[in-house]
């Protein structure tokens, strides 16, 4: 199987498992060659083909087979549950990453009812090293934990607020990573020139 036969492989599992699980899971593909975004089904990260997959942030191991499960935050602050599978050519070198994103949000409150009612442990903590320099992980923490502290709703900031959370963003040194821009970008619903003028402004 070549380079390419193994990334439409890959692309194929994603389309699948997408299919069947949907709408509450997303999967992504990255191209370990090129170390970015190829492929997306089911889109709710507002990732886009392209992005950066920060493999070398995130001390990829190719080696590995199976990483994960762990868990992650979305942008609007659901709760996600992934995992990632290494696919390889046919001389066994790693040619993509498939990352399934499970949204756990709407089976969330009967957890916690649950946890409750039979004292049930927490979940495994996610390994140290997945995700510990994820830029995209960071920003979703921080907007998430900023729109807690201020009692809203991502999804409902209006102008204002938006470029509030952007000079907050800005003061933590969000935008330093290359592309952080065009993320904080689709998950607020602003142009990316609109953000370069809140920076400006501040």
């Amino acid at each position: 199987m070549t380079h390419s036969a193994a990334i439409q492989n890959a692309v194929n599992v994603a389309d699948g498992v997408a299919t069947l699980l949907a709408p509450n899971a997303e999967v992504i593909v990255h191209d370990i060659a090129t170390e970015c975004v190829i492929h997306i089904a089911n889109n709710f990260s507002k990732r886009e083909i392209g992005d950066p997959s920060n493999l070398k942030e995130i001390e990829f191991d190719p080696q590995e087979q199976v990483i994960g499960p762990y868990d992650k935050v979305n942008w609007d602050g659901r709760l996600i549950k992934s995992i990632s599978i290494v696919i390889r050519d046919e001389d066994g070198s790693a040619a993509a990453l498939v990352c399934v994103n499970l949204d756990l949000s709407q089976f969330d409150q009967a957890r916690q009812i649950l946890t409750s009612l039979m004292n049930l442990p927490g979940d495994k903590a996610k390994p140290e090293k997945l995700f510990n320099d994820d830029w995209h992980e960071q920003i979703n923490a921080f907007i998430n934990a900023w729109a807690t502290e201020q009692n809203l709703a991502v999804e409902r900031l209006d102008r204002e607020q938006k470029k509030a959370l952007v000079v907050a963003l800005d003061q933590k040194k969000a935008f330093a990573a290359k592309h952080s821009v065009n993320y904080v970008a689709r998950v607020l619903g602003l142009g990316r020139a609109t953000i370069y003028n809140y920076l400006k402004e501040s």
